[in-house]
């Protein structure tokens, strides 16, 4: 067994469709075992929980032993970004869609999460980017990502035009619709629908995959953690940058994006025999044969 909680941290997608019942089963179920309840502040006005007191993140991530977010992985993505420096692990139950981070089936919610707030859970740790924009050589912007930073073409189209650099060193000079660095965790987001490989959580590396570059023969290629990654703009096309998808930053000519890995990382924790190979059977459908009518000419 490890570690059981005492001080429970609760979190919901804000703005979602029947959020408030499982939210009050998940309060009512911390109560009964005896722990103390931290609701966040944005969940209790947006879930209309005003019977609860509401608690500031800064309060939550100084004294919470654990987060339950209730959501998606969106949801679950901008709640560890904010608690990564104060080492509150997460457990994530699914109210969206696909679900890689918030493993938890809400059907299942009751069970599990009572064994897991009792000490029955598996430990993973993720790995977080530092990311900042330059402009002159003074930084404007800065943020963390857990799952991906994106350089793309901004509201008026064509191809972006930018450089990228690792320690310092140029790597390629590319026109194309943008370019995704991602970690281990971003591996299974939009760098996999770009054709990036999927790296394994464990693995101390980042990937960095290019979108619809207009080298043909430019393709993803997997990096050491420890790089320095510099991608800086170099045509006069409006340029954006992303951060998970949920922070935005407008680039233009001369700004270089750099990244590298955080010294904070998130921590997930799962129920007792979680597989990450079971994982992307389940959300990728690799358990899937192809039916006998798909072979058919």
């Amino acid at each position: 067994m490890a570690q059981a909680f005492s001080r429970v941290a609760i979190f919901g997608k804000p703005r979602a469709d029947s959020i408030r019942e499982p939210l009050s089963r998940i309060i009512s179920q911390v109560q009964a075992t005896g722990l103390e309840v931290l609701l966040d502040a944005a969940t209790r006005e947006a879930a209309g929980l005003t019977e609860f007191a509401g608690h500031s993140l800064a309060a939550i991530g100084k004294h919470a032993d654990v987060a339950v977010v209730l959501g998606g992985d969106g949801t679950m993505l901008g709640i560890a970004r904010e608690l990564a420096p104060h080492q509150v692990p997460l457990i994530g139950i699914n109210h969206g869609r696909l679900g890689f981070m918030t493993d938890i089936a809400l059907d299942q919610m009751t069970e599990v999460l009572g064994q897991m707030l009792a000490g029955d859970y598996e430990i993973d740790r993720r790995v977080l980017l530092d990311a900042e924009v330059l402009r002159r050589g003074s930084p404007t912007f800065h943020t963390r990502a857990l799952n991906d930073v994106v350089v793309s073409r901004g509201v008026n189209g064509g191809m972006v035009e930018f450089t990228v650099r690792v320690d310092g060193v140029t790597m390629y000079n590319q026109r194309a619709d943008g370019v995704i660095l991602a970690t281990p965790t971003g591996s299974t987001a939009y760098a996999l629908s770009a054709n990036g490989p999927i790296l394994h959580p464990s693995l101390a590396g980042l990937v960095l995959v290019p979108v619809a570059p207009q080298t043909l023969s430019n393709r993803p290629i997997a990096l050491p953690d420890s790089c320095v990654i510099e991608i800086e703009i170099t045509d006069v096309r409006d340029a954006s940058a992303h951060f998970d998808m949920q922070t935005y930053s407008q680039l233009a000519p001369g700004d270089v994006v750099r990244a590298r890995r955080s010294r904070d990382s998130a921590t997930l924790l799962h129920p007792r025999g979680y597989n990450y190979f079971a994982t992307l059977r389940q959300k990728l459908h690799w358990n899937v044969m192809p039916s006998e009518s798909h072979n058919r000419f």
